[in-house]
Parts: structure tokens; C-alpha cells; sequence
């Protein structure tokens, strides 16, 4: 043709002789070539290769290139087509497109180009096939070609067995060099996928392909949390590897491992998807050509092209290809209930019948790991959970369903009363994942401890975990399975051993997964499964434990079951629901959760939802209300939090909160609805269809509805406009194309194809029906199996051509198999054999959208009409509604339950020797003591100053704990220690026990005179007991002759009988009321860095309580042990203690008044308060997150400008370089000194914190603590036995030369940034003598100070017992046989620990672990007496009896909530009597943002706290008295300048409990013990005895309590009355009698102090009054002072 181009092509001609008289000539055309110079190539070369072999010409004529010159009957026999035409030679017979061959599949071989690698271990040659497996599926997959490699096992996904026998929708053509492909949809033809965009990559670990894409509209890729529905295309770059991660919003690769995304093309809907079958880690990165790159670390790259007309055809196809998501049981659509750490089964009862009385449908009850004994699967905690077998039949009585929580990894260790055998079972199997051996099972950590983990991937593995899930399910029935970790989560990197240095650990490239390492939080890659190594089918974790447990429904029998998974991959869906994983309770989370639902939909897993309300944080009430109201439509609907935080069932918000009534509101629109959600799963099962459905997908040629990811779809027709952000009622929603009604209201709407604003308030969010659509629907219920018996109605809304369909699918529920369906009103059976069995039938019908009153309705059901009378008939021409009203006749059967909570199981109580007494009491045991169960006495000695007893256990009965040692020798020493105080010692008279190293201030000598004790002992016998009688009353005060008394290694218990229901103290836990409550309720007790909340211990231990006795008497009781423990109060009364060692060592003080307890147990036990300065009373302010000292300045300022009383202010650990103690950050507060020297000029005080925890990563020579410390061997080490290393943790300080990027999630940061540290042990004198040094040299070279603050000392880590969190020692003392709170090296350090007493004793951690803080508080209050020569003051977190003397505590991380300030009140009473009067709560709360007016009154309270200071965490709002404005600000200096006015009376009382060991927060019974109303009073306190303090402590201006005063001006005593309370007051009331000491107020005490006093008298009923005043220097170390009495007559 010209001298660019050649042609070349061969002819063959066919001759063939018909019949007699017609011959056949046929002319083909084949191997057509042609060839292209190279100035045609960067426009046609690219086709030359494969043109040439004709596989994909640009266009095709209608028929075959055979002509055929026939008769018209031979021409039709041979299928030909017939055409006679005029022209000359052209023929009338055509092949039809039916005759020749169609391409099945393509597959070449590719030569890598020369060109540099990228990463090395390049393949040379490949292998590229490609498969046309149906009309809209294309697969091309590329490999080695000489050797296998790993790919996917896809339980579901395969080639069909036929080849497609339609025309394709899609092309494929291939480029030659550089390799790379095109598909092209055929009609209308467009590009779709277009590699040559990029070049492919492919070595042995980085495989790289990119390809264009048709538009921006691109949906999928998982699992992350992906703001938006449609992805944003800028260069964003997404892991996929699955991980156990926290969905906190950022880009890091989260629980599932979906590389499969949908591509809207444009208007027309026409769509496609890709899903690219490959396991190994991998990044995909979407780019704004648009485009996407693929990167992934092995495998193949095995890629299927789906084509649709729709997105939703998309689904279809790509569930056809995955496997069709189940159809889940009906029950389970139903609302559900969850939380993480309910504590005991009766807790989780409380909350289910709580729930039950208000009324909320509630189908289905959770218990997490907690159930667990220790944490280990297939096993329950026979105490807390002893009835958990009866508990499925508890839920079953009621028509709920109970699940249960079930994770991989299995415990190494034994359970508590023998052995693992599910464990041990496995270990015969070999069923788990093992070491690069294939033998060694690899050893990881978990929940419960050091795990190994099953390999589902192998069969015997499959049958292990089959078989243990039926003998679980036989000892424990549940109804469905939940699993969760499965990712697989490790709680050590890699192994116990760490990770090899390979290829497979440390690739050459790693994709940006979370950490940038491949076994960060799971296993090392090189770990062996029967399917390969763990870098090819980690991702496949969770999908083969899916496919393992789906085995188990055989357990169920007949009944259809449930799986949810946390982690997952495509064909998940199949078998299992999942959810979004561990959000937290944020506006955030609630918003997010819309976009993650929907894509599981497009992922095959409809059966989708998140934890409503949030998983981590307290949930307020808005945020879950809203949360309620949104997660109603949800199609896994459950509400579930996480250990540590507020119950946020709906009932815990008050049953007549807002929060409920919305919640039934909408709860009960769901459960009426159920029956089209229900169908909407069926066709999703059948058909591929989505459940949750973006709007898009309805409404695809709308641009406007491609990005809608605030709203969503029920199917077609239901259109769900939830409240997603705080403090709106006014929302902006897309309303589609379409009629749309009101689903409340049932009215139609105006509004279509536009943006609408939609008032929604606090009760309301916004439901719409689309018209054209028929709702089948039923009369709710609180169960589904309720509402399943009730009729059944339709909802039709008409559209624009007054026409509506719909379908029911309806079966039992929850057999499997598919038995019935309905179309539209139709009812046709689709598998015999099905009969419902409540006869269900319509009663109502409702039509929106008519425009009149109907002439006739007739009614049919299939054999015979009836026509409806007039009053069935109901037309509402307002609404435009028709309903109609069908009558059934039935007969109900009422069934009444005999209802019985079981509690525990029979034969294992009594084979513990118990006796078995069924109750109907709520919450009391079944299982009892034998009354002679405990010990027997034995030999007894009585002298003048005490008894001592020898006694022996009673063999009778079996050890109650078999993996702790009963001791069966004990020896019991009683001494009278004073007339009004003894002491009881029980202990192992032949193997010393630790016992607690506090000096106490006992007297020097004991009572020996009888007529002087208060008391008397008896001594009871069997079993052994001690009763304490008080003489004068007769009364037994403490008696512990009862069962169950236990002294083993690691567990003593003893209970006492009490003698009244009046019990105060044991802390440090957050108590709902002073006096306790004594149904049952158990309390741990142990020192955590754990912020206050219900029945969590937090940071300090006091095993005292003071109790009341029935004559009006008081007496107080001490046990003095540090280990961990628990105290439960039972409504005898009585009281049961149990320790986990040590000796069982009681002191006892006989009062008898509430006040004189205190003053003996501060002066014969504990040590007397130590007397604050003077200018620690004034008002303090504090933030955690002051960004400079800049920022400090201008507070002083404003406080100044505000006449506002002032006198400390704080700094948090933001003035730490890097968090570090005694280092100044010299950026941000490089100022700091000099402002501090400013402040104190003006009479200001100032107090740092220091933690104790010392950074180890600096430079040697950089940072003289750690270095000073390494050399004087201060540092908490291992047993030498063990190891010479410092036990490491981490806390507040970072690495050097970092930057911390708080995106991340916590964990990630710890781990990234914190630095190692190291604890110091301040038992050693040598660490008091350092720290001390450190503090002056602090002082002296860096900035002064008044004050220190010590925090963080329980001590508190961020990792779990060490770095690493693999503790060395016994294991036993990590997870001791009963464990009083989970995990005692949580958050702080592990328990083997060694530490060394000042006299040389060296102890483990885990019996002194409570005497941390009380060791670090003198150490501090000694250094900072000799850096500043003035008093000042200590305030400490962690505290034990005794640390009182040296120190004053704060109430911990509060939030800021109401109920906070009651509770703060309740705190200080109790550490009033624990001894530790300078004592207050952070004003306004430390977490959480303040209302303003509750900080407002907690400002009025906190004026009257003894350590008054306004403190808040980092990224709060301001919550100091300025922040709020002019009125806030005048309301605080009001009452401030009262308690300025009052401290000469504070400073006494702080001085009279320094001196006589008086309180100062006073509880009105201590001075008003005969009236028993005072009791229970604990919404007021006094200051001493004389000022009375009630403060409004909820959002109401009137209090209703119960005053003690006298004078005209109040005119009542003794009795309640109604006192007005403005928003600007506070009630206060001086009592009669007394003369309080004053002083005019100024800016600060420096000021004050130099006004003239003044007396404030308050005369009694006789005219007298009288006072007294200490006073000195306010700050000197000596006695230098005056004490003025008072006393006045009228």
C-alpha cells in the first residue's frame, strides 16, 4: 500500500458438490497479518500482537466472512440466513452469528523488559490467562510461568461450567510491548480498565499494576474507616492487611481485607466492579487521573471484571462469584445488648430486666470475654457467671436469645481447678499455628494470657473446634456465636520468641499498614499454616475461622444460627455478619458508621452494623440518644461499650429519659417493619440485592445522590435521615427523584430532586417512604417471638402512576432452608411442608397517596372475596390515607411462666461439700456453707493483754480453690492494744508470710486491765471464730463464727456478721452513696491508674470501714494487708473480705461516737494528718494542656483583673520537655521561671507534678535523674533469679527526636513514641536520698516551687507489666487462682517485680504493689520541706492508711457530669475517716466538656472542698472561672471570698486534725449520731461541727435536706425542708454554739492573712457559744503558734 505498511493474507477455496445439479463455491479469508514501520508505533503498535491473530478486530460485520450460494431450503436446514437481494453476485445465504468458534479464554506468556528493579528477585517470565466466564465476568490472572505460586483457597469462588452462551458485555484487548490490557464495555463501547497506564511489576514480593478508570465514582476497598461513601481520588493511599486496630478515622488498615471496589461510570448507572483475589498485604492508591495502583507483597495477581447495567447489578454479580450473603435468623434483627465487662451475671440480669420493665423491644443479650474463667474459651467463671448454664433458658423464658463471645487464641495455663482440657485436647490434635518447624506451636499472648493459636486452615483443626463448641454449647446452651480477635490479634509482636530476620518478617517493601511492620500486633509471617505461610493467609485468618465455625451449626440441630465475625474477606458474607468494630462514643464514629455500612453491603456482607452509642468513652446523652434513634436502623442493631464506662443501655439513662422514649419509638417502627427487612435479607440472599443501600444505587443518574453518605436506603423504598452532629434540630437532606410520604406522618411530601432543610428534634430523625413501594408489616412487639404471633399489614405509598408493588418473604424464622414467599398480595409456596403456626393473616391495610374515599374494597384470599363494610374503611382526606381493617376470628393461647432465676448448678455446688438452697430473692446465692465449713479451734491461751489461738482446717470439706495451697495450721494472736482499741492476727505460724511494712503508732503497751476495755473476745470453736462484744451495750460488733473462713496461699477469706445495715469506707472505689448498700454488692481493691467510675477500683487501698451499731454506737475496723482484694457486703448483714495474700492482720477502734473512731484510728494506727500550709486553702487552678506559659500569664492576668480569690496555680506535665521529670520544656515555657518568680513576688504559690516513672532513652550525660539512678541501683529490677534488667515500662515521656502523631490510635502511640522507663523504689533509703537530691537540684537550678504534686504513682504504666508485656517469674502471681479485678499487671508493672525494704527484705511487687504511692509520698514530702525550708504541701494520687501524715489526695480523673458532685462529696467523707482530710475533687471535672451550669455549682461546692482547685484534661474548653464570662466569673468570687473569709476557721479544723485527728469534712452523723435520719445523709457536709454546707447538686434551683439549725432565721431542726437555691448561692448555715474565726478576704491568702480578724458568733439554745483559733506563720516547719480558745455567755 505504501512503503510504511505491508499486507499479507492466505486464501483457501472450498469446493462442495451439493447434489446432482448445485456446486458450492465457499472463498475464506484467514491469517489475516499485517506489519507497521516504527513511525506508526506510539499510535498503532500497540495492537500488532494480538490483531494479528484476529482475537479482537475493532469492528464486525453482522455475519460471517463465508459466503454461501445455496437453495433457500438447504440455506435454513443449515441454520444459514436467507436473504434475496437484487445485485449481481452477491449471495443470498449468510452464516449466522451462531455458526464458528467464541473466545473462552486467552493465554500468553510474557518476557520481563530490560529495565532496573525495583526491589529485586524479579520473574522473568509469566503467564497471563484470561477467562470470559460469563456474559459480565471477566478474569485475567498473571503468574510465574515456571513455578507455583500462593494463591487464595476460595471456599466459593470458580470457574462455571459452561462458557457463556450470550453475547459479552464487555472486550478484551491486549497490548504487546510494554505489556498491558484494555476492557472495554461493548454497548455503548467504552473504556473501563486501562493498564497501560503504567507498566506491570513483577518480582517475588512486589507485584504493581495500575489502570485507569472510567470516572471519580469509586466505592469499596476495605476496611478502613472511610469518611465519605465515594472515595476522594487525590492521591490517597490505602493498606489493606487485616488488623486489630481502632477505626479512630484515620487511613491505617483496619479488621477485613476487601481489595474489591464499584465503579459508577456515569448517568446512565451503568457500573462495573473489580475485585482483585489476592491475600497478602497490599496498598491501594487512588489518583486523580482517575486511576488506581495496586501493590501487593506476594501471591498472584488474579483480577475479575464485573459489568452491570446498575451498581446494585453489580452486587449481584459479585455475590454470584463470592457466595450469597446468608439469611440471617428473625430473631436477630431484632435489638440487641452488649457490653464489655458487666462484672457478674447478676449484673448483666440487672440490666436485662431493667430493660424489660421499661418496655424497649430487646431481643438479644451479649456477654463478652468477662463470662470467661480467666479469659479461656469454652469455660465460664464459676463464681461471677455460676449460673450462666440456666441463663439461655432465663432469656428463652422470655423470648430472647442469649450469645456468647468465643476469640481463637487458647490459654497455655491450666484452669483453676484443674486442668485446660480444651486446650489439651488441642495439643493432641495438633491443631495449632505453628513456628517455621511446622511442629512447635508458636506461642503469642492474648486475653487470658500466653495463647497458641488454632490453624482453621487445617482439618483436624476444623474438628477440634467443632467438637469444643458442642461440649461448650452442651454445658453453656447460647443461640449464637460471636467471634472476635480473629484478625489475628497478638498481643506481643510476632511470638513470645519475636520474629526472625527473613523475607517474609522484613520484606523488601512493606505496604503502609499500621506500624509498618507485618507482625505488628499478630503473628511473625514465616508462622506455618496447612494453607502456607502466615504472610500469604494472614488476611485469610478470620475468613477460615468463619468457615470452621459455620460448621457448628450442626449443634443447633434444625435451627438456623448466627455467626458475626470481627475480621473478614470477600465470601465472608456467606456465612457471617460483622460489625465495624471498637468505635468510640464521638459524633464522629456516628457519622462514619453510614459509609462503613454501606460498603459491606457492596462487599457481600449485608448483615452489618456498629456499636450504638460507641464502644470506647462515655457515651452523653445526646450522642446516644441520637445514636438510638439511627442505630434502629441498623441491620445488626446493638447497642455495646467497653470496660470502664457508663452503662448506656437505654434504661441506664432513666426510664422516663427522652433517650428511652425515643428509643421505644423507634425500636418499635423496626420491629413493625421487620417483615420487609426480612425480605430485604432474603433477597439479598437469593439475589445479591444490598440491604442497607446508598441512594445512588436507586438513584444513579442523578449526580447529586453520588456523594450521599449521611443518609441511606432500606432496600428501594424506606429513606433514613438521621441527626448525626450535637446541638442540631435542623438538618439538610437530598430528597430523590420520586414521590416521597412522611412514614410518621403518612403525608406526602412536596419536596423531590432537591436539597431540603428537615427540622428534626431531640425525639425525632427523618423517615420517608418512596412511592410505588408495598411494606409488609406486623404489630410490634418487646421480642420478635411476640411479634411474630401478631397479624400482619401493609403500608402501600403510590406513585406517580397511582401503582405500588412489594413482596414478603416469611418462613419460622429460623429453619434452614428457604420455605415460603409472598409476591406482591399473592401467596405462592416455593417449598412444601411449611405452616405457620400463628395462622398469620392481614388485618390492616394503609394506602398512601389516594386522592378519594374508595367506592367498594374487596378482599381476597385467593378463594373467595368479600367486599368490607363501611366502618373497615377509613379515608383520611387530610392525609390523603386509606386503611383498611380486617377482621380475624382466632383463638389465643395465654401461656403464664413461672419464672425462677437458677443461679448456680446444683451438682457442682454440692460437690464442693455446699449445701443447695433455691431462693426467690433477687440476687441471693443458691449455694451456702455448711454451718461448720472453715477451721476448728484447737488449743487456747488467755493472758492479761490477749488470747492466742491455734487453729486447724476441717478436713470435711474439699479445698475451694485446688491451685492454692490450703495452709491447715494457723495461729490466731488477739491483743488488747488500749481500752478503746485491740487487734487480731491470723497467720501461718511455720512459714513466715509477707506482712505489711508500715509502721503503725500502736501504744507501747497493752491493756491489761480488764475494767478499762471497752470490749470483751470470745473465742467460738466450730467453726473457729472471733466475736468483739461491747460491754456496755452487749452488743457483737464483729463476728466471724460463721462458714466459709479460708486461708490458702493465695486466697484468704473471712466473713463477719455486722451489727447494722450501716457501713461506711473501703476504698479507693467511686461509691453511689456514703452508707453502702448491702444487696450483694462486691467491690476490688487494688490501685489503678483507673479514673473513677462504678465499682472499679481505682488508685488507692483502704481496707477500713467505720459502722454504726443499733444502740447508736460507732466503731471502725482496719485490715491491715496490701494485697490485692475485694470486700462484698451481703444483707445479713455481713461483710466478706477477700485477699490474695499476705496474713489476715485486723486493728479495731471502739469510738464510741463516729468522731472519737477517727481520732483513735488516726492516733493509735495510722498517724495523725499533717497540717497543709496556709496558702494551700486558697483556691487553686490547673489545666492538663497548657500550650505555653504565655498562656498561663494571661490567666493570671485575667484572674487578677477579675478580683477573683487566687492562690496556686499548677502545671501539668505540659511543662516537661518531652513529659520528662525535672526537665523544663525551654520552647513553650522557657518563660516559665520568670513568670513563676513574678507570681510569687505577689503573694502566688506554685506546685509542679512529677511522675515517678524516669525516662531511660537519653543520651548518657543528658539526664542526671536516670543516670544518677543507674548508679545508685535504684530502679525497680527482676529477682536476680530471673534476670538483672530493670523491669521496663512505658508512661508520659517520649523517645528523643520525635514527632507523635496523635492521629494514631493509643496503642500505636505507645509504642511508636513513649520512651522505656524506669520505676524507682522507694522503700530503699538510697531512692529517698536521690529523689531528694533530684527535687533540690530541681529547685535551686531550674524554677522555684511551693507545691508538689506526685501523680501516676500506683504506679501506673501504659503497657501491661513491662515492655514486651511478657512477665518473667510465676505465673501464678500474674493471674493468681482468684483475681479480685482483671489482670493485676494491667497498666502497671508485672507482679514477680522485685522490690527491697529499707531494712534489706526483698518482697515481690505483687504484695507491696498498693504501697507504692504511700512510698513515694514522704520521700516527697521530706525533699520538698528540705528544697524550699517552708511546709508546703504534697498531693498525691495513689494512697494507703497512713499517707495521711505527709500528704493530701485529689479524687482522681473525674468527668464532668452532675452526678460528679455527689459523688465527690461521698469521696471526701470517706478519706475523712481513712485520714486524709485535705482532700477534694477536681472542680467542674477533669474529663469531658463542662455545662456551664454545673460548673457554675460545682464552683459553689468545690469553694468548700479543703483542696479547692479547678483542674481539666487536654483538649477540653477552659472550665476556669474567667472562661465563662462576667456573670460566672462574679457568681465565683462571691463565694470564694466567703471561704477566704472562713480560713482561720478551715486552717483550725486542719490543725485540730493534725493535732486530736478530728475531721474536717464532716458527715452530719458524726455530730448528730442519735437521730438515725443523719445516717444516710450525704448530700450535705459540715466543716467541723459547726458550719453546715448544702450545695445544689442537680440542674433544679430547690433542694430538698435535712438541716440542723437554729435561729429565727432558719426556724426548723431536725426535719427536711425546702430551701430556694438561685443559680448565684450557695446554702450555708452556722450552727449554734459556736464562734467561727474570720478574716477579710483578699486576691490571695499573702493578702488576707495581713487583715485584722474577726469572730463570728452563733449563739445556742442557753445563750452560749464557743470557738477556737490556731494560728502561726502559715508555712513554718516549727511549733511555732498560738492556739486562742473561745467561750461567750449571753
Amino acid at each position: 500500500i505504501n512503503s510504511s505498511l505491508s499486507l499479507s493474507l492466505s486464501l483457501s477455496l472450498s469446493i462442495y458438490l451439493l447434489n446432482d445439479t448445485t456446486l458450492v463455491i465457499c472463498l475464506f479469508v484467514s491469517n489475516f497479518r499485517f506489519s507497521i514501520s516504527s513511525k506508526h508505533c506510539s499510535r498503532m503498535s500497540q495492537h500488532s500482537l494480538w490483531r494479528e491473530s484476529g482475537l479482537l478486530p475493532r469492528s464486525r460485520p453482522c455475519f460471517a466472512k463465508l459466503y454461501c450460494a445455496s437453495l433457500q431450503q438447504k440455506c435454513l436446514e443449515r441454520a444459514c440466513c436467507w436473504s434475496p437481494v437484487d445485485e449481481a453476485n452477491v449471495p443470498w445465504c449468510f452464516f449466522s452469528k451462531n455458526h464458528g468458534y467464541s473466545v473462552v479464554n486467552i493465554e500468553a506468556r510474557l518476557t520481563r523488559m530490560d529495565a532496573p528493579s525495583l526491589f529485586g528477585a524479579d520473574i522473568k517470565e509469566l503467564i497471563f490467562y484470561a477467562e470470559m466466564q460469563t456474559e459480565n465476568r471477566l478474569r485475567f490472572k498473571i503468574t510465574d510461568a515456571n513455578q507455583a505460586r500462593f494463591e487464595v483457597p476460595h471456599e466459593h469462588v470458580q470457574a462455571p461450567s459452561s462458557p457463556p452462551t450470550g453475547p459479552l458485555k464487555y472486550r478484551l484487548e491486549l497490548i504487546q510491548k510494554p505489556f498491558g490490557l484494555k476492557v472495554w464495555r461493548t454497548s455503548p463501547e467504552k473504556l473501563l480498565f486501562d493498564t497501560t497506564i503504567g507498566p506491570l511489576v513483577f518480582a517475588d514480593q512486589y507485584l504493581q499494576l495500575s489502570a485507569k478508570l472510567p470516572s471519580h465514582n469509586i466505592y469499596g476497598l476495605g476496611e478502613h474507616v472511610h469518611q465519605t461513601f465515594r472515595h476522594d481520588t487525590n492521591w490517597k493511599t490505602w493498606p489493606i492487611f487485616t488488623r486489630d486496630a481502632f477505626p479512630n478515622g484515620g487511613t491505617h488498615n483496619l479488621y477485613g481485607h476487601y481489595p474489591y471496589f464499584t465503579c459508577l461510570e456515569d448517568e446512565s448507572g451503568q457500573s462495573f466492579g473489580v475485585f482483585l483475589m489476592n491475600s497478602n498485604a497490599m496498598e491501594v492508591t487512588i489518583q486523580p487521573a482517575p486511576a488506581i495502583t495496586y501493590r501487593t507483597i506476594g501471591g498472584v495477581l488474579d483480577f475479575y471484571i464485573l459489568v452491570g447495567d446498575t451498581p446494585e447489578a453489580v452486587v449481584d454479580e459479585f455475590t454470584q462469584l463470592i457466595g450469597r450473603p446468608f439469611i440471617p435468623p428473625y430473631w436477630s434483627l431484632g435489638f440487641q445488648l452488649s457490653r464489655w465487662d458487666y462484672g457478674s451475671l447478676d449484673e448483666v440480669k440487672k440490666v436485662v430486666e431493667r430493660n424489660r420493665q421499661i418496655g424497649i423491644p430487646y431481643d438479644v443479650q451479649y456477654t463478652d470475654i468477662d463470662y470467661m474463667e480467666d479469659k479461656k474459651i469454652f469455660t465460664y467463671d464459676m463464681e461471677k457467671f455460676k449460673e450462666l448454664p440456666q441463663f439461655a433458658d432465663y432469656m428463652h423464658e422470655k423470648g430472647q436469645k442469649y450469645i456468647v463471645i468465643l476469640d481463637p487464641a487458647v490459654s497455655t495455663g491450666k484452669r483453676l481447678n484443674g486442668p485446660y482440657e480444651a486446650l489439651e485436647r488441642g495439643h493432641a490434635a495438633k491443631v495449632w499455628v505453628t513456628e517455621p518447624d511446622g511442629n512447635t506451636p508458636l506461642i503469642g499472648e492474648v486475653w487470658p494470657g500466653e495463647t497458641v493459636f488454632p490453624d482453621y486452615t487445617n482439618q483436624a483443626c476444623v474438628d477440634w473446634w467443632v467438637d469444643e463448641i458442642s461440649r461448650f454449647h452442651k454445658e453453656v446452651k447460647h443461640d449464637a456465636l460471636w467471634i472476635d480477635m480473629n484478625e489475628v490479634a497478638n498481643f506481643v509482636q510476632g511470638s513470645s520468641k519475636g520474629c526472625a530476620e527473613n523475607k517474609v518478617n522484613y520484606p523488601p517493601f512493606t505496604p503502609r499498614i499500621l506500624d509498618n511492620l507485618l507482625y505488628s500486633k499478630t503473628l511473625c509471617m514465616d508462622a506455618k499454616h496447612k494453607w502456607g505461610n502466615h504472610y500469604d493467609v494472614h488476611s485469610l485468618y478470620g475468613y477460615s475461622m468463619v468457615l470452621a465455625t459455620e460448621k457448628y451449626v450442626e449443634v443447633f440441630k434444625t435451627n438456623r444460627s448466627m455467626v458475626f465475625t470481627r475480621s473478614s474477606f470477600p465470601g465472608v458474607g456467606k456465612y457471617a455478619g460483622h460489625w465495624l468494630g471498637d468505635n468510640a462514643a464521638n459524633w464522629n464514629d456516628i457519622k462514619w458508621a453510614i459509609p462503613g455500612m454501606l460498603e459491606f453491603n457492596l462487599f457481600g456482607v449485608p448483615y452489618i452494623g456498629a456499636d450504638i452509642c460507641g464502644f470506647f468513652d462515655d457515651s452523653p446523652e445526646e450522642l446516644c440518644r441520637r445514636w438510638m434513634q439511627v442505630g434502629a436502623f441498623y441491620p445488626f442493631s446493638r447497642n455495646h461499650n467497653a470496660q470502664g464506662y457508663k452503662d448506656q443501655d437505654p434504661a441506664s439513662y432513666g426510664a422516663d429519659s427522652l433517650l428511652v422514649k425515643t428509643s421505644k419509638h423507634y425500636l418499635n417502627i423496626r420491629y413493625t417493619l421487620l417483615p420487609y427487612l426480612y425480605t430485604l435479607f432474603y433477597k439479598a440472599h437469593v439475589n445479591g440485592e444490598t440491604v442497607l443501600r446508598p441512594m445512588m444505587h436507586e438513584f444513579y443518574s442523578d449526580s447529586e445522590t453520588w456523594g450521599v453518605h449521611s443518609q441511606f436506603l432500606w432496600g428501594a423504598h424506606l429513606l433514613i435521615t438521621p441527626v448525626l452532629d450535637p446541638g442540631v434540630e435542623n438538618v439538610e437532606a437530598y430528597i430523590p427523584d420520586a414521590i416521597w410520604y412522611d412514614f410518621e406522618k403518612e403525608e406526602r411530601i412536596t419536596d423531590r430532586k432537591e436539597k431540603v432543610n428537615l427540622n428534626l428534634p431531640a425525639d425525632k430523625l427523618g423517615l420517608h417512604l418512596r412511592g410505588g413501594a408495598i411494606l409488609p408489616a406486623q404489630r410490634p412487639d418487646i421480642t420478635t417471638t411476640y411479634s411474630r404471633r401478631h397479624p400482619m399489614r401493609l403500608i402501600i405509598a403510590l406513585d406517580d402512576n397511582n401503582a405500588a408493588s412489594g413482596e414478603l418473604f416469611w418462613d419460622d424464622g429460623e429453619s434452614r432452608g428457604i420455605l415460603e414467599e409472598l409476591d406482591v398480595l399473592t401467596m405462592h409456596v416455593t417449598h412444601n411442608g411449611y405452616t405457620d403456626p400463628n395462622n398469620l393473616k392481614f388485618e390492616n391495610i394503609t394506602v398512601m397517596g389516594v386522592t378519594g374515599a374508595p367506592v367498594s374494597v374487596l378482599v381476597s384470599d385467593g378463594t373467595t372475596t368479600n367486599a368490607l363494610t363501611a366502618s373497615q374503611v377509613n379515608y383520611n382526606s387530610t392525609r390523603k390515607v386509606n386503611e383498611f381493617f380486617i377482621h380475624h376470628q382466632s383463638q389465643c393461647e395465654i401461656v403464664f411462666f413461672n419464672f425462677t432465676d437458677y443461679k448456680v448448678n446444683r451438682a457442682k455446688c454440692e460437690a464442693r461439700g455446699c449445701i443447695w438452697k433455691p431462693s426467690n430473692v433477687p440476687n441471693e446465692p443458691w449455694c451456702y456453707y455448711p454451718d461448720t465449713h472453715g477451721y476448728i479451734t484447737g488449743k487456747v491461751v488467755e493472758t492479761a493483754s490477749g488470747i492466742t489461738v491455734d487453729i486447724e482446717r476441717n478436713t470435711a470439706f474439699p479445698s475451694q480453690r485446688s491451685q492454692s495451697r490450703d495452709i491447715s495450721k494457723l495461729r490466731v494472736e488477739i491483743t488488747y492494744l488500749s481500752g478503746k482499741s485491740l487487734r487480731w492476727k491470723i497467720f501461718d505460724p511455720s512459714n513466715a508470710r509477707y506482712e505489711v511494712p508500715i509502721p503503725l503508732d500502736l501504744p507501747a503497751m497493752p491493756e491489761t486491765e480488764e475494767n478499762n476495755r471497752l470490749y470483751t473476745v470470745q473465742i467460738k470453736n466450730k467453726p473457729f471464730g472471733i466475736q468483739v462484744i461491747r460491754k456496755d451495750t452487749e452488743e457483737i460488733i464483729w463476728d466471724s463464727a460463721v462458714p466459709g473462713f479460708t486461708f490458702s496461699d493465695q486466697l484468704l477469706e473471712i466473713s463477719t456478721l455486722l451489727p447494722s445495715n450501716y457501713v461506711y469506707g473501703f476504698g479507693e472505689t467511686e461509691h453511689p452513696s456514703y452508707n453502702h448498700d448491702l444487696s450483694y454488692h462486691k467491690y476490688g481493691l487494688f490501685a489503678k491508674d483507673q479514673p473513677p467510675g462504678y465499682k472499679l477500683n481505682s488508685y488507692g487501698l483502704h481496707p477500713f470501714y467505720m459502722g454504726l451499731e443499733k444502740s447508736k454506737n460507732a466503731h471502725g475496723v482496719l485490715l491491715l494487708n496490701s494485697n490485692a482484694m475485694d470486700v462484698t457486703f451481703l444483707p445479713t448483714p455481713a461483710l466478706t473480705y477477700r485477699t490474695i495474700g499476705g496474713i489476715l492482720d485486723f486493728y479495731m477502734v471502739m469510738g464510741p461516737t463516729p468522731e472519737a473512731v477517727v481520732q483513735q484510728y488516726t492516733e493509735v494506727m495510722i498517724g495523725r494528718p499533717v497540717l497543709p500550709a496556709y496558702w494551700s486553702l486558697g483556691f487553686q487552678l490547673c489545666r492538663y494542656g497548657y500550650s505555653n506559659d504565655a498562656e498561663i500569664a494571661d490567666l493570671y492576668r485575667d484572674m487578677k483583673a477579675a478580683k477573683i480569690p487566687y492562690d496556686v496555680q499548677y502545671a501539668d506535665i505540659d511543662y516537661m520537655e518531652r513529659q520528662i521529670d525535672f526537665k523544663l520544656d525551654k520552647v513553650n515555657f522557657k518563660g516559665l521561671p520568670a513568670l513563676v518568680d513574678d507570681m510569687r513576688a505577689e503573694g502566688m504559690r506554685f506546685i509542679f507534678i512529677l511522675d515517678p516513672a524516669i525516662a531511660a532513652n537519653e543520651t548518657k550525660g543528658s539526664y542526671p535523674a536516670f543516670d544518677t539512678g543507674i548508679e545508685k541501683d535504684i530502679f525497680i529490677k527482676w529477682p536476680p533469679e530471673l534476670s538483672n534488667d530493670i523491669v521496663w515500662g512505658k508512661v508520659w515521656p517520649d523517645y528523643p527526636n520525635i514527632t507523635v502523631d496523635n492521629s494514631l490510635d493509643w496503642d500505636t502511640q505507645v509504642e511508636l513514641f513513649r520512651a522505656f522507663v524506669a520505676f524507682p523504689d522507694f522503700f530503699k533509703n538510697s531512692t529517698a536520698e536521690w529523689w531528694t537530691q533530684q527535687i533540690k537540684d530541681f529547685y535551686n537550678n531550674v524554677i522555684k516551687f511551693d507545691g508538689l504534686w506526685i501523680d501516676m504513682n500506683e504506679p501506673a504504666s501504659f503497657v501491661h507489666g513491662t515492655v514486651g508485656e511478657k512477665c518473667l517469674g510465676d505465673a501464678a502471681l500474674e493471674n493468681p487462682p482468684y483475681m479480685p479485678r482483671e489482670g493485676l499487671n494491667h497498666k502497671t508493672l508485672c507482679m514477680n517485680s522485685e522490690q527491697i525494704l529499707a531494712d534489706g527484705t526483698r518482697v515481690k511487687h505483687y504484695d507491696v504493689h498498693n504501697l507504692y504511692g504511700w512510698s513515694h509520698t514522704k520521700p516527697t514530702y521530706d525533699a520538698l520541706l528540705s528544697a524550699t525550708g517552708k511546709r508546703g504541701v504534697v498531693i498525691t494520687r495513689s494512697t494507703y492508711p497512713s499517707s495521711g501524715r505527709w500528704a493530701g489526695h485529689w479524687l482522681g480523673d473525674n468527668y464532668s457530669a452532675w452526678d460528679q458532685l455527689l459523688k465527690s462529696i461521698i469521696g471526701m467523707m470517706e478519706f475523712s475517716i481513712f485520714g486524709i482530710p485535705y482532700t477534694g475533687a477536681d472542680i467542674c471535672g477533669f474529663f469531658n466538656h463542662a455545662q456551664y451550669e454545673m460548673c457554675l455549682r460545682w464552683m459553689q461546692l468545690g469553694a468548700f472542698y479543703p483542696f479547692s482547685r479547678n483542674h481539666n484534661s487536654i483538649n477540653m474548653p477552659r472550665q476556669d472561672p474567667v472562661a465563662w464570662g462576667p456573670e460566672f466569673a462574679a457568681i465565683s468570687r462571691d463565694v470564694l471570698n466567703i471561704r477566704y473569709t472562713l480560713l482561720p476557721y478551715l486552717y483550725t479544723l486542719m490543725y485540730e486534725a493534725h493535732a486530736h485527728g478530728n475531721t474536717v469534712v464532716r458527715p452530719l452523723l458524726h455530730e448528730f449520731v442519735t437521730d438515725e435520719n443523719t445516717w444516710s445523709i450525704d448530700r450535705q457536709f459540715l466543716w467541723g461541727p459547726a458550719l453546715l454546707v448544702t450545695a445544689a447538686l442537680d440542674p433544679v434551683r430547690t433542694q430538698k435536706q435535712l438541716l440542723y439549725v437554729h435561729g429565727a432565721v432558719v426556724g426548723v431542726r431536725g426535719q427536711f425542708m425546702n430551701m430556694d437555691t438561685p443559680l448565684s448561692k450557695i446554702n450555708l448555715h452556722v450552727r449554734g454554739g459556736h464562734v467561727l474565726p474570720w478574716q477579710k478576704p483578699e486576691n490571695n491568702t499573702h493578702y488576707s492573712r495581713l487583715n485584722p480578724l474577726g469572730l463570728l458568733v452563733a449563739l445556742d439554745d442557753g445563750g452560749s457559744a464557743h470557738g477556737s483559733l490556731f494560728w502561726d506563720d502559715g508555712e513554718g516547719i516549727g511549733r511555732l503558734f498560738t492556739v486562742s480558745q473561745f467561750l461567750l455567755n449571753q
